[in-house]
């Protein structure tokens, strides 16, 4: 039985279990099913459970680990497991009934199974940039099979749409061929929820960090691929990044559904469960930059459109998904130090003085995005005052201004018809997506760097300086270089997209097209009400420019091209005539 414990088998046996105790639980709640055949897979589910937790414990047993967090998950994930079963034995009725506490130590297990498996990776098989094209493909195509089931739509859904609605989920992008709320069961809501949170983080941060979590350890090939992946700076702290990302992520979307269910009104949505599942579903939308909801006319739906204080929290929830990681860790870094710097101050009369907590890309994308948010505020007021926001008042014009000024930004909900705007209101939100969020964020677009860049450049040029300079820093030629390539690559997929969805969409407008090709690229999920009504070719279209502008034009470039190495030689310059 020891040498049984320390084989690797038993790892494997588990996974096994585990992974058959999954893929039951999505065809019970994927597929409708006879009433002998529920009793059945309770049996099953009871049979796997049983084994698994038999060989957790003698696991435990046996092996010999150092291991403290392993342990200690083990010890919990088993009692909870226990726990799930005692309340399906004990509630009425629930001897030949699936209850959800069974499906949960379900997933319990297989999460516990799941975390262990270490990722194999290397380089001179696949690059980093190909790693991550293909993590996303393969989300895809789950999140496309998991939306075909019957159990997931009322009526069911073709493949091309599911298609559409999963690149769209895992691209957190928003746009919709069909509407989430009358189309999708609860069981498909969820799995669209799901999708969305494994899109906006990426799944490889999942997997990887738990895995270095519970078993400790990560080759130097995993270690470079993730510091690319996670825009870590130094490869010993990618581990360090990726659990900040995850607190970051879970703590806000926790604190934002809090304050989208208190902000709810009960009239408005009646349920207990319906208010937390609106909340949560919500919070996930708005921090990944997803745009999608639950109710069958978005933010639009009944009082939404007045309730201010929930526009508020998902303007804030939003924002912050849209500021980049990076940039929230080093805010926190920087709070940190500011209070411990005047603390020491005075208590003891120590200036523990530090230059440059705060990065320069962190101020450049900070000052950008704040720029944006106010111009784009002030911009949509005074356009839209008598327009779309004739039938709101006093700080209500100003609240709603606010959030359709910064949904463009990849956010992709609406508390108005943008079908309504005036033009030039619909320019400046085209321009609005198109510069999109911060770097290293869950949002779209060129990324506020890039365009900060492009400007800077575009002044410093003007002054017939040779360089951009900016808070005494200079600005490395590298990154100037990547803003203008980002630039350029984006015309030339949005370009390709109107082309192409010109030629399949003949009843639309030119302007309806744009606005949609710059939504799908930049993944922002705003329309001006064509979606629905695409083609088949339309749609494969708009999926290939969602999927293009989440993992990036640059990426799949790099993915495609063979990185050269360096050459010590240098060829004389020479100046090519622009203009």
């Amino acid at each position: 039985m020891k040498r049984l414990v320390e084989n690797k088998q038993l790892s494997r046996y588990l996974f096994i279990l585990s992974f058959l105790a999954i893929a039951l639980l999505i065809i019970e709640n994927g597929f409708v099913l006879p009433s002998q055949a529920e009793i059945i897979i309770l049996i099953i589910y009871g049979i796997l459970l049983s084994a698994g937790i038999s060989m957790t414990i003698l696991r435990l047993v046996y092996k010999k680990t150092t291991n403290v967090r392993l342990i200690v998950f083990d010890l919990v994930s088993v009692s909870f497991i226990l726990f799930c079963i005692f309340k399906q034995i004990t509630l009425q009725h629930s001897y030949h009934i699936i209850t959800d506490w069974i499906r949960v130590a379900v997933i319990v297990k297989w999460v516990r199974e799941m975390i262990t498996r270490r990722l194999y990776y290397k380089r001179s098989l696949i690059n980093p940039a190909q790693l991550f094209i293909i993590s996303f493909l393969v989300m895809i195509l789950c999140g496309t099979f998991l939306l075909m089931l019957p159990e997931s739509t009322h009526n069911g859904i073709s493949f091309i749409d599911a298609f559409f609605m999963s690149t769209s989920s895992v691209c957190v992008t928003g746009l919709g061929v069909v509407d989430v709320s009358a189309y999708f069961t609860h069981f498909g809501q969820t799995v669209i929820m799901l999708l969305i949170q494994a899109g906006g983080l990426g799944i490889l941060t999942f997997a990887s960090y738990f895995a270095y979590f519970f078993k400790g350890g990560a080759t130097y090939e995993n270690q470079l691929a993730l510091s690319d992946i996670s825009s870590s700076g130094k490869i010993g702290e990618v581990f360090t990044t990726l659990r900040r990302i995850l607190i970051i992520t879970f703590l806000i979307e926790f604190i934002g559904a809090c304050f989208i269910y208190i902000n709810l009104d009960k009239t408005f949505i009646p349920g207990f469960g319906d208010r937390v599942y609106f909340a949560v579903f919500h919070a996930i939308s708005s921090f990944c930059n997803a745009g999608f909801s639950t109710m069958p006319k978005g933010m639009m739906d009944g009082e939404l459109i007045f309730n201010y204080p929930l526009q508020l929290t998902m303007v804030l929830i939003f924002v912050f998904g849209g500021l980049g990681f990076p940039i929230m860790i080093n805010i926190l870094r920087y709070v940190k130090y500011f209070i411990k710097r005047y603390v020491l101050w005075f208590v003891s009369g120590e200036n523990n003085y530090r230059a440059w907590v705060m990065t320069l890309s962190s101020k450049i994308n900070l000052i950008t995005t704040l720029v944006l948010i106010v111009v784009g505020t002030s911009a949509f007021f005074i356009m839209e005052y008598s327009n779309s926001l004739a039938a709101h008042n006093g700080s209500g014009k100003i609240v709603t201004a606010l959030f359709s000024a910064t949904t463009p930004r990849s956010a992709g909900l609406n508390t108005i018809d943008f079908s309504s705007l005036h033009m030039s209101t619909i320019i400046l939100i085209i321009l609005l997506m198109w510069i999109g969020a911060s770097p290293a964020s869950t949002g779209g677009g060129i990324k506020t760097s890039t365009f900060a860049i492009a400007t800077l450049n575009f002044i410093s040029l003007a002054k017939g300086k040779s360089k951009i300079e900016l808070f005494r820093r200079e600005v490395a030629d590298i990154s100037v270089r990547r803003a203008f390539a980002t630039m350029t690559l984006s015309f030339v997929a949005i370009g390709t997209g109107i082309c192409f969805l010109s030629h399949f969409e003949n009843d639309a407008s030119l302007l309806e097209i744009a606005f949609e090709c710059v939504s799908a690229y930049c993944t922002v999920g705003l329309t001006l009400g064509i979606t629905p009504e695409l083609s088949d070719p339309g749609k494969i279209v708009l999926i290939a420019l969602m999927f293009t502008g989440r993992v990036t034009m640059l990426s799949i470039l790099i993915a495609f091209f063979k990185k050269v190495r360096p050459m010590s030689y240098q060829y004389p310059t020479d100046e090519i005539m622009i203009n």
